[in-house]
């Protein structure tokens, strides 16, 4: 119990273990996260960024002789 406290910076043990359990759920949704974009269930779409490159590529290949 004294290891939990001095983890968690709290002096009373229903505080600290509060605190702890909240850190470990908040860890746990994270690792949640980072697993539904690495497993490609969640992502990100960037086609008009994409799209603006490469008009920005092409417009750097016009101009350069």
């Amino acid at each position: 119990m004294a290891e939990i406290m001095d983890l968690t910076g709290e002096r009373k043990k229903g505080p600290a273990i509060r605190r702890l359990m909240e850190e470990a759920l908040q860890q746990r949704r994270r690792a949640q996260i980072a697993q539904r974009f690495l497993n490609g269930e969640w992502g990100v779409e960037l086609d008009t960024y994409e799209a603006d490159q490469e008009r920005e590529r092409q417009r750097a290949q016009e101009i350069s002789p």
